[in-house]
């Protein structure tokens, strides 16, 4: 989704309003429940928690002083609450894209009702961003459509649901539900003739984003585990009114993979994203019940190499905590009142 963000970002320093920048994007979905979805905090029934770094465009090239390579870090936690049935979660990720930066924290909260073999997560979200526009060289120091050093932050909502059973799980979430406007003022000098800056402010929006996500565990033999996994995701401009919201197929992105997991330790997998990549993802499981995961995904660009690049590179390293079980101290039996 991102293949057309540096383009926009460059062109929107010239216009007095834009659409705020897409959230990004990650190959390890299939391991990443709890930055899709706020239902699924805790639905594991253990903690978890998930650091991900990825380096889009590999040597994109610059712009200026700026990289032109989207770069993202991120680190979730998930953690069940048995006291409530349910479970909280937290995402902190920052995301770069050209000069402009984004700073995002949500707190989650699900609650957990048994539904057939599995459980469904009902989720609500709080999220805080924060948007900056680096450094740009403007041809009109004066112009305050150059947002150059501006910055603001506001708060946001979101909803969701993730059922998970021990075969299957889906969720389905969206964010940005108050579609909060940031206004961007250069940090510019005023201009001489008229001891004012040029222009009007800049505004971007942060539009609503819909996720959707399943996958499916299929036993191929003893040991070795397939699972099949989609995911759509899409940009949902205009207000919850807008008859065309949901219509124009140009804002949404579509991806489908297969991964095989092999003794609960080691996995290979590959995974197609339309009109951006093929991907092809690795991993080991180690330590004490295999609680630590390390896994590498490489994404070949496939359309418009030009444009973008040649490759995609993303790290995970997650820790999954042991199982916890309630404090119930067992009844200790005795003969004495056996009579």
């Amino acid at each position: 989704m991102k293949g057309t963000l540096l383009a926009t970002l460059l062109l929107a320093a010239a216009a007095g309003s834009a659409y705020a920048q897409q959230q990004p994007q990650f190959t390890h979905y299939g391991f990443n429940g709890m930055a899709l979805n706020p239902a699924y905090a805790g639905i594991k029934g253990q903690g978890e928690v998930n650091l991900i770094g990825r380096y889009q465009y590999f040597n994109y090239g610059t712009f200026g002083d700026a990289n032109g390579s989207p770069r993202t870090g991120l680190i979730s936690a998930s953690l069940p609450v048995l006291a409530t049935g349910g479970g909280v979660g937290a995402v902190v990720y920052y995301d770069q894209v050209g000069q402009s930066k984004m700073t995002n924290a949500s707190l989650s909260y699900s609650q957990h009702i048994k539904v057939g073999s599995g459980k469904l997560g009902i989720g609500i979200q709080g999220i805080y961003t924060y948007l900056s526009k680096g450094t740009y060289i403007a041809l009109d120091q004066y112009d305050v459509n150059v947002p150059s050093g501006a910055s603001d932050s506001k708060f946001d909502a979101g909803v969701g649901l993730w059922y998970e059973s021990p075969k299957f799980y889906a969720g389905v979430s969206m964010n940005n539900l108050l579609r909060s406007k940031y206004t961007f003022q250069s940090a510019g000098i005023p201009n001489p003739n008229t001891g004012k800056i040029d222009g009007t402010p800049q505004q971007y929006i942060a539009e609503n984003h819909a996720y959707f996500t399943a996958g499916y565990n299929i036993d191929a033999s003893s040991s070795v585990v397939v699972t099949p996994m989609v995911l759509v995701k899409t940009v949902l401009p205009g207000d919850f009114s807008t008859s065309s919201k949901f219509s124009n197929s140009k804002n949404y992105s579509f991806e489908g993979g297969v991964r095989a997991t092999i003794d609960d330790k080691y996995w290979i997998g590959a995974n197609y994203r339309t009109e951006e990549s093929v991907s092809g993802l690795l991993g080991i499981s180690f330590a004490k019940d295999n609680a630590v995961r390390l896994g590498y995904a490489f994404d070949f660009i496939t359309p418009n190499q030009d444009a973008r690049a040649f490759s995609s590179h993303e790290i995970m390293l997650s820790y999954r905590l042991p199982k916890p079980s309630a404090n119930i101290r067992p009844a200790i039996r005795t003969p004495r009142y056996s009579f």
